[in-house]
């Protein structure tokens, strides 16, 4: 990157920086004009000075004109300058803009790029509420001013020097008087601004601060609460805000004073014009339109001068603030761009034998981690390593994640440190106790190691193949990154694959290989498939259920399931439910909001329930308040029986003291709302309350038949109506085969029920698309939604599936439980018998499914053998191998 802010303008927008300038002087011309138009106005077309009439325009009598079409016509001809003069401010504003921001892109652009470069250690010195600022808000205004930074200054110096000309030209003393006072300004004002540039450098590293406090606050809240020091961080939030404070509080001392002397000093202008031009317009030496035009023209002087005035203030604030950001991100040690970028000519593989010759690395203090480190390790071959420190750093070498300070690594007799990312990114994984996972689907965090460069290029017709074209080359005239990401970028061929329907096969061992496959298929029966896309999945779903009813009716679990029949009410649904029939879409009719639905309210009218809900609800609220009321929030109460949370009760509470039942149909909207979403909530068999009566029950089945009857027809997609020879929209896959309720207080009914429909998964060979469903599901920021387990499974799992030639994992089961912890590891070596495998362990015990076990003290390789040539002749491994 360019360290000069002028040498990033000129070297990527300097054709740009030329039109805009040419634009911004052929507007001179025009505007001279503009500014002597309204002497001609007042002394010829109003006062009719030096001119007779008729006034013949061209000279060639072909159109003369009187007094007051002469007026209109220099008032036309100073219209038509005004918008000539505006359409030029027009355009150059809209190619500053453009080149403005199209410089900011590429500037974001590269500085991310950076990040991407930067090496590890820097992360552990630098923030992200460091650098994240940096990127988006601090660059902001570099944007701005890069747009103008040529053409401002020529636009409006030369309007300034258009001005002072013009008023030269009228009378010089006037002309003189106009600009006296500014070098007054010119000296003020840039000292007064460089206080307040210096005060707005502070208040920004403040600001990161402060973001870095935020961004620590967020993840470390869970330690926040643990140890009860949020007082303790909103008083030093405190302290950071106050210094924000009195700094904002000086900049806007200094920033209106400078406002102040600004326009004090503009508005001497009018009074010397005046004052000048009023005694010369007495004693006859000037008209009076040369001293309205020459006020007209010192009024446009104020515009041009506070924009220059301006343009000097940002553009020292402008090219320090880029000059500590290009610091911030030009370090010594980033790899270069063609890293990331150049493909090899030919592909290059690394299955081969590993050699460490030398080997030295330090830490950032200059301390030796690895020192003088030798290993040579054969192909194929699964390698265990124990010991103490450096362990985890040999790994991140052997991953070309970190360069060593000395020595040479050399894979397949490749030099590591002479390869680009394009090759150990792909034939080299890592795995540690810490892997990221991105807030995206399963799926897609678990194919990321297959998207590299897109592969098969979407196909775009007509608008969609113009807008992407305009698209491209805007990306390639901000230096962007010219690849399509809506292209199929996935490498099936790496992973095994033939193309996207095979993807999920290859998968498969894998994620039984990292013990995921159990956990991914839980979330796709929870999940669910559209069947407009996936037709064949639905299908087969529908054929679950059908297997799943055979198998209740034909044994002792006909009981374990109510299932849905439009006939009959569902004892173990919910009255919502139970009226619906189906399940909502896009959030129109969830149960929250069915109490004040108008069409549901409709319906329970007509259906005689709308006054019965309202007093199924205050007798309902009463039940609730008198049960839970003196409970703690936690009791495990509110989670089996109330549908009243703890923090609403209280609300209830007050509801009750104010409603009487004779007078419920007086309560507020508010209060009514209340009551009646209650009764929604029901599910007669859990909540054996005594208010849903057989009438009752009737009363929603019919209702349930109005409703779908009475449908308004923009709301018919809202609902997914139950139908046992329909795949129900919404429903997730396992509600699909169940097609109904698990019956309340059947005795282990969720675990027999799960048998059963395990059995059916796998004599339909349904196992596989339900997991394909469960690799949609979204895992959130840093795979909130996944416990600590399933996050190492994924990464593990993440890293196999692109089948790399050597695999580095660095305690990377350390949230496993022991059961699960030793399950990966036979699983992981079965599966790489044939290639390569490097395990960092914490445990020496958990050695012996490998080859080789290398054991590494204080930084140097003290053993190497097999586990059995070890606990035959190391009487170092033999301690570790003991019982602690």
């Amino acid at each position: 990157m360019e360290k000069n802010l002028y040498g990033f303008i000129v070297k990527y927008s300097l054709k740009q920086q030329v039109i805009i300038t040419l634009l911004s002087i052929a507007s001179f011309v025009p505007y001279y004009y503009y500014l002597s138009i309204p002497k001609a106005i007042v002394n010829e077309g109003i006062q009719g000075k030096d001119i007779s009439f008729p006034v013949d325009l061209y000279g060639l009598g072909l159109w003369q004109m009187d007094h007051t079409t002469y007026l209109f016509w220099l008032c036309g001809v100073f219209l038509l300058l005004v918008l000539v003069q505006q359409g030029f401010k027009y355009a150059i504003n809209y190619f500053q803009g453009v080149a403005g921001e199209r410089m900011l892109r590429r500037l974001r652009y590269e500085l991310y790029a950076h990040i991407l470069r930067f090496p590890l250690p820097t992360f552990r010195r630098t923030s992200q509420g460091e650098i994240i600022p940096m990127v988006i808000a601090e660059v902001e205004p570099v944007g701005g001013f890069i747009g103008e930074s040529f053409a401002l200054p020529v636009f409006q110096g030369g309007m300034l020097l258009v001005i002072f000309g013009f008023l030269l030209l009228q009378n010089p003393l006037m002309a003189l008087a106009a600009v006296a006072l500014y070098p007054i300004q010119f000296y003020f004002v840039p000292k007064m601004q460089a206080k307040v540039r210096a005060l707005g450098r502070d208040r920004v590293k403040n600001q990161r601060r402060l973001s870095d406090r935020i961004g620590e606050s967020i993840s470390g809240i869970t330690e926040l609460h643990t140890h009860d020091v949020s007082n303790r961080m909103l008083a030093e939030f405190t302290g950071r805000l106050s210094i924000s404070y009195w700094i904002r509080v000086e900049i806007y001392q200094r920033k209106f004073m400078i406002k102040f002397l600004n326009n004090f000093i503009q508005q001497l202008g009018p009074f010397f014009f005046y004052a000048i031009g009023g005694y010369l317009a007495i004693r006859g030496q000037m008209d009076v339109g040369t001293v309205v035009a020459a006020v007209n023209a010192h009024k446009e002087m104020a515009s041009p001068w506070k924009e220059l005035l301006n343009h000097y203030q940002q553009r020292e604030d402008v090219k320090l603030k880029y000059e500590q950001v290009i610091t911030q991100f030009a370090l010594d040690d980033m790899r270069d761009p063609a890293d990331q970028l150049v493909e090899p000519e030919q592909p290059v593989s690394l299955a081969g034998p590993v050699s460490i010759t030398s080997l030295v690395m330090n830490d950032d203090q200059g301390q030796p981690i690895l020192e003088n480190l030798n290993l040579t390790l054969p192909w194929p071959s699964r390698v265990a390593i124990v010991g103490d420190n450096g362990r985890d750093e040999l790994l991140q070498l052997l991953a070309r994640l970190h360069d060593p300070t000395r020595g040479r690594i050399a894979i397949n007799e490749k030099n590591l440190a002479e390869l680009p990312e394009t090759v150990t990114g792909r034939r080299l994984a890592y795995v540690s106790a810490s892997s990221y996972i991105f807030n995206t689907s399963l799926g897609d965090n678990l194919f990321m190691g297959l998207r590299h460069r897109p592969l098969i290029e979407r196909e775009r017709q007509a608008e969609l193949l113009a807008r992407y074209e305009r698209e491209l080359a805007e990306a390639h005239t901000s230096g962007n990154s010219p690849y399509d990401i809506d292209a199929d970028w996935t490498d099936y061929e790496a992973a095994g694959a033939t193309g996207p329907d095979g993807l999920i096969a290859v998968a498969m061992p894998v994620l039984k290989a990292a013990s995921f496959d159990d956990d991914v298929y839980q979330l796709g029966m929870r999940g669910t498939v559209d069947p407009k896309q996936k037709p064949d999945v639905a299908e087969r779903v529908l054929a679950a259920r059908r297997a799943f009813r055979e198998k209740l009716t034909n044994g002792d679990l006909a009981d374990l399931v109510e299932s849905w029949d439009p006939a009959r009410y569902n004892n173990n649904a919910t009255v919502a439910e139970n009226l619906m029939f189906g399940t909502a879409r896009n959030g129109v009719y969830e149960e929250d909001n069915l109490a004040r639905d108008p069409h549901v309210l409709r319906v329970l009218e007509e259906a005689g329930l709308r006054r019965r809900f309202l007093e199924i609800g205050y007798d309902v609220a009463g039940t609730m308040v008198e049960l839970f009321a003196d409970l703690p929030p936690e009791h495990e109460f509110f989670q089996q029986f109330s549908f009243i949370s703890s923090e609403d009760l209280p609300d209830y509470k007050d509801l009750l003291q104010r409603a009487k039942p004779e007078t419920l149909e007086q309560l507020p909207e508010a209060d009514r709302v209340r009551l009646m979403s209650l009764p929604f909530k029901l599910v007669l068999a859990r909540h054996r309350l005594g208010h849903f009566t057989d009438a009752e029950r009737d009363a929603v089945l019919k209702a349930r038949k109005i409703f779908a009857d009475t449908l308004p027809e923009d709301r018919r997609g809202a609902i997914a109506f139950f139908d046992p020879e329909q795949f129900t929209v919404s429903s997730s896959v396992v509600d699909n085969i169940l097609f109904g309720r698990v019956a309340y207080g059947q005795a282990q009914a969720q675990e027999k029920i799960g048998r059963v429909i395990a059995d059916v998964v796998e004599q339909l060979k349904l196992r596989e698309p339900i997991i394909a469903v469960g690799l949609l599901f979204e895992v959130g920021i840093a795979g909130a939604r996944l416990n600590a387990a399933q996050r190492q499974k994924l990464a593990i799992a993440r890293a196999l599936v692109k089948r790399p030639d050597w695999i580095m994992l660095s305690e990377a089961t350390a949230a496993l439980d022991p059961r699960s912890h030793a399950a990966v590891v036979k699983s992981v070596t079965e599966l790489r018998k044939d290639a390569g495998l490097i395990w960092s362990l914490q445990r020496a015990t958990d050695c012996e499914n490998f080859d080789i076990v290398v054991v590494v003290e204080n930084g140097r390789v003290t053993h190497t053998g097999s586990y059995a040539e070890l606990c035959e002749r190391s009487d170092r491994f033999k301690q570790m191998l003991a019982p602690s």
